[in-house]
């Protein structure tokens, strides 16, 4: 779930007819789980790369201060990689009657339906309008973009006359995972030139 500014291919008209035609079902049992694309090999290549490369990388470097200048760097980059291949990709989304909960390696971000000013629809994306924040649910398969944003709505619609409470965005699994990355990169240059035990 993004934050700025996207452009998608949108049909707010679909949008506005799909509730109606879903409010003649039911609203799939909450909480319900956004049918999403798996998430692509490259990202999870690009998550756990660093932990095998950084720390062997680490281990080989001569000893000296330029090289702990070098540990340092590898070891940032390394946490960037980590961050960012976890982070833009969407690995789970669920909707509450209250609002909905997207989850990335490295948060999990939640979103009240009261908040949301409007949905547009993307080829397989639902784009949520929240003031001048766009956030984009992406990974949709193309044949179910506009039964979620149907549900979407349904549920904006029903939560306008009740109270929530919103929620800041939480660490993931991930956070703890960068920092075991940081521990295993600089433990594996510090036991290579016994500073360590």
């Amino acid at each position: 779930m993004g934050n700025g500014s996207v452009e998608p291919v949108t049909a707010p008209a679909q949008v506005q007819q799909a509730p109606q035609a879903l409010q003649a079902q039911d609203v799939p049992p909450l909480p319900w789980r956004v049918p999403l694309d798996p998430a692509p090999w490259w990202a999870w290549a690009l998550f756990l790369l660093p932990f095998v490369a950084v720390p062997a990388l680490n281990s080989w470097l001569w000893m000296g201060a330029r090289d702990m200048l070098a540990v340092g760097l590898l070891t940032i980059i390394g946490a960037s990689v980590v961050r960012v291949a976890g982070g833009v990709v969407l690995y789970r989304v669920e909707l509450f009657p209250t609002g909905l909960k997207a989850r990335t390696s490295m948060l999990i971000r939640s979103l009240a339906w009261q908040d949301v000013g409007k949905l547009e629809i993307g080829e397989d994306s639902v784009v949520l309008t929240r003031g001048p924040d766009e956030h984009e649910i992406n990974g949709i398969p193309a044949d179910r973009v506009a039964e979620v944003a149907a549900v979407m709505e349904v549920l904006r619609e029903r939560s306008l006359t009740t109270q929530v409470r919103r929620q800041r965005p939480r660490p993931g699994i991930g956070t703890a995972l960068v920092l075991l990355y940081v521990v295993l990169s600089i433990g594996a240059f510090l036991l290579r030139w016994h500073i360590v035990i």
